[in-house]
């Protein structure tokens, strides 16, 4: 199973970075092939139109929009800005939607108080509904990112850990049961 993991923040001093590499290293632990799109490495201008109706559509858009094409699931990684998902992450998921469609999507969010980007969760939630993706139901929160994990990325608090691995379990089972059905219906069109 491919798997994309989408940072999606830019600023300087950001945080939510460690959250994606930390499931990175679980995925990969796990056996499942797991790759990073860094919105701070593949920086794209404000959206004027989708990557699929652009007939010169930015070269970053193309490298991101091959990486998510070969995905059979994604995680969206975002801080909470104001009360909802970072705006880079937004106009990156505006580039895109075929890209997406029937792919479990999870979310993760991180924040720097006690709330751990609960808001931003939900909200994004909705947006990957919206794209006819299926969002999964359990949403990894990260309160606290800036003291969440140690200088090897791991995290620092028992209770992170814990939510981190039943995070994985549903999404890798999940993910990979919507995979597995979308190619038994491949099959059944080629019969």
């Amino acid at each position: 199973m491919n798997v994309v993991i989408i940072i999606g923040s830019v600023r300087n001093g950001r945080q939510s970075q460690k959250a994606g590499y930390f499931l990175q290293k679980k995925l990969l632990q796990k056996g499942i092939d797991a790759g990073i799109v860094d919105l701070a490495e593949y920086p794209l201008p404000i959206m004027e139109e989708r990557i699929n109706r652009d007939p010169q559509p930015p070269a970053n858009a193309i490298l991101i929009s091959e990486k998510l094409k070969v995905a059979d699931a994604m995680i969206l990684v975002t801080p909470e800005y104001h009360g909802s998902f970072s705006g880079v992450l937004k106009n990156a998921l505006d580039y895109f939607l075929p890209e997406f469609t029937k792919k479990v999507i999870g979310v993760v969010t991180v924040g720097s108080g006690k709330m751990g980007g609960i808001n931003a969760s939900v909200q994004l939630q909705h947006v990957v509904l919206s794209m006819g993706a299926y969002p999964l139901p359990q949403k990894l929160i990260v309160p606290e990112v800036q003291i969440a994990f140690d200088e090897e990325l791991n995290p620092k608090q028992e209770l992170l850990s814990r939510q981190t691995d039943r995070f994985v379990e549903e999404f890798s089972w999940l993910a990979q049961a919507i995979a597995t059905a979308k190619k038994l219906n491949k099959k059944e069109e080629i019969i």
